[in-house]
């Protein structure tokens, strides 16, 4: 009784530039290319987040910026915003144009930043 070879695996979406080469390679080289696969994303996602970091660092608001929101009651609370999340989500100030500054809620979206408008840095009066 002879068994039945299995299908051969449905290919994700990759080029074809990537594709072919990985379909002729043994077992062995495949598993390690998928080793260091998984390694190199790991290393990816943590370099994401430690930019993230770095870059909230440097923008986001103090004390004093969130106080004067309050003073204007201006809400500081991402739950009031419809489109921002509830974690990973922070104030900064953007300055659109020389002398016009905003305070913005600003967050990552995948390999992209998003950003909400909030109010003005400097109000007319």
């Amino acid at each position: 009784m002879s068994e039945d070879i299995p299908e051969k695996p449905p290919a994700p979406e990759l080029p074809k530039y990537l594709r072919e080469p990985l379909e002729n390679q043994s077992p062995e080289r495949l598993e390690a290319i998928a080793t260091y696969a998984a390694d190199l994303a790991e290393w990816k996602r943590r370099q994401r987040q430690q930019e993230l970091e770095r870059r909230r660092a440097e923008e986001e608001v103090d004390e004093e910026d969130l106080e004067e929101l309050d003073e204007r009651e201006i809400s500081t609370d991402p739950d009031d915003y419809e489109d921002v999340p509830t974690s990973g989500a922070y104030i900064t100030v953007k300055e659109t144009k020389p002398g016009y500054r905003y305070f913005y809620w600003q967050w990552r979206e995948g390999d992209s930043w998003k950003n909400e408008y909030i109010a003005p840095v400097n109000p007319r009066e």
